[in-house]
């Protein structure tokens, strides 16, 4: 009766590693436990600036010249036109959409200028715009576009083309070998003036400095925007549940 009350060697063997955790899942939860505490530290780090940006002061209000309207909807679009307007007899369909030109520009493009200030200013990326202006006709099947530069007091042309309507995005395949359309010369290489003319053809459709106040208080709401969804969106696949 002792043997048989007695547990053997094996016996406490088995229970004494039943009872103690095995190397694997030491290791799994130890990487659980550092995985939660970064995921911790990030959450509260994106928290603080996610409050901070969101105290940012807007810029003034300002209403596009006339006869140019927004665009309905167009602050919550990831791309495509902020303004539209209708020009001349022929009616004419202007569309312009923005960006930062420090977007296309090397890195040290802008070093002559001055960076935001601490109170929540436009940066100076801000004060020099990137316009794609896409004029179209009513009845016909191609549009003249233009990739232009805007600046507080002056407006310059990059490039111009002649594209069909359904054609790709300006920044599409611009040399497909697939027999894409011609998008004409480089805008530099032209006759000064066409160059003249072309600039007075924009001109004439409004397309000029008046634009700027307006379109930079715009890109700078939309920016503003976007960084508040983008902390959003970040927390919220942080802090998500695993299925």
């Amino acid at each position: 009766m002792l043997r048989r009350a007695a547990p053997t060697a094996s016996a406490f063997c088995r229970r004494a590693f039943s009872a103690s955790p095995s190397p694997s899942s030491t290791a799994a939860a130890t990487a659980a436990a550092a995985s939660s505490a970064v995921n911790s530290i990030l959450l509260r780090s994106l928290k603080e600036h996610y409050l901070e940006v969101s105290k940012m002061p807007p810029p003034p209000k300002t209403s596009p010249p006339k006869p140019f309207t927004i665009v309905q909807g167009s602050l919550d679009q990831p791309s495509g036109p902020v303004l539209r307007r209708e020009y001349g007899d022929a009616g004419e369909e202007i569309s312009i959409s923005v960006g930062r030109l420090a977007n296309i520009l090397p890195a040290d493009a802008d070093s002559d200028s001055d960076g935001a200030g601490g109170d929540g200013a436009m940066s100076a990326s801000i004060s020099q715009l990137l316009l794609h202006v896409e004029i179209s006709k009513p009845e016909t099947g191609k549009s003249l576009q233009f990739l232009c530069g805007l600046y507080p007091d002056a407006v310059g042309i990059h490039s111009v083309c002649l594209l069909s309507k359904d054609a790709k995005s300006w920044e599409g395949n611009m040399a497909s070998k697939g027999g894409g359309e011609y998008r004409g010369r480089i805008f530099q290489e032209l006759d000064e003036k066409v160059r003249d003319a072309l600039h007075l053809y924009i001109e004439t459709r409004g397309i000029n400095e008046k634009l700027f106040r307006f379109l930079q208080a715009w890109l700078y709401v939309k920016d503003h925007r976007n960084l508040i969804r983008w902390f959003k969106n970040v927390g919220s696949f942080i802090s998500e549940p695993k299925p």
